[in-house]
């Protein structure tokens, strides 16, 4: 009888464990993006930030230990409410594989995109896609909004920064592997969702995301 009373226990010790990691990353992924946004030379321009359509935050995207140039992360997105104002409560994704290039370094690295318009907005909310063969992809430029016209911006659906080592510069993800990460949106809601159910509908986000939610609003609500 004691015995199959710890198969409850346990399912609840790992669900609570799992609940917690999320929140963790949650915590994490406001605080990369609010220091990022802190340094207005040195940060993803404000204009290109107030048009787009849905942002990816990936803290802490660590490079494979035992295959070589693999990369791995989880991460969390969301997009622009219905009317544009505001943002959604968060979806979450994982990344995997890509190009980095030199400029990364270090093992672990922070890693923002914003989606620009409609055709990348379909691309994220899918099951996955891989960056610059389904949607196409571009280093985003860093810093005030005059250094922020460029072609690339102008044309690519997504816009890709990191930031290792101190160091945030836009650079291209081209190979990457998006998917929705459905442990995660479990370990959030409670139950089996889509990124596009999530950000397209009238969920609410969970309190541990407020932090996330309050430093998006804050640089970019479009009120």
């Amino acid at each position: 009888m004691k015995r199959n009373l710890i198969i409850p226990v346990l399912a609840s010790a790992t669900l609570l464990s799992a609940a917690s990691d999320v929140s963790q990353r949650l915590d994490v992924a406001a605080t990369t993006f609010k220091e990022v946004m802190g340094v207005p030379d040195k940060s993803i321009p404000q204009d290109l930030l107030s048009k787009a359509d849905c942002i990816v935050i990936v803290p802490g995207l660590k490079k494979g230990a035992f295959i070589v140039g693999a990369k791995y992360g989880k991460g969390f997105l969301s997009c622009r409410k219905a009317g544009g104002v505001g943002w959604s409560a968060p979806g979450a994704i994982r990344v995997e594989g890509g190009s980095f290039g030199f400029q990364i370094g270090g093992s672990e690295t922070d890693v923002f995109m914003l989606v620009m318009n409609k055709r990348g907005v379909d691309r994220l909310l899918s099951s996955q896609f891989t960056l610059g063969g389904d949607a196409t992809v571009a280093a985003g430029p860093v810093g005030r909004s005059t250094q922020a016209e460029t072609d690339a911006a102008m044309t690519a659906e997504i816009l890709t920064w990191s930031r290792a080592r101190g160091l945030f510069a836009g650079i291209s993800l081209s190979g990457a592997t998006l998917r929705q990460d459905d442990d995660w949106i479990s370990d959030m809601y409670g139950k089996k969702l889509s990124n596009k159910e999530i950000v397209q509908g009238t969920m609410q986000a969970p309190a541990a995301a407020t932090g996330l939610m309050t430093e998006l609003n804050r640089y970019s609500s479009r009120k």
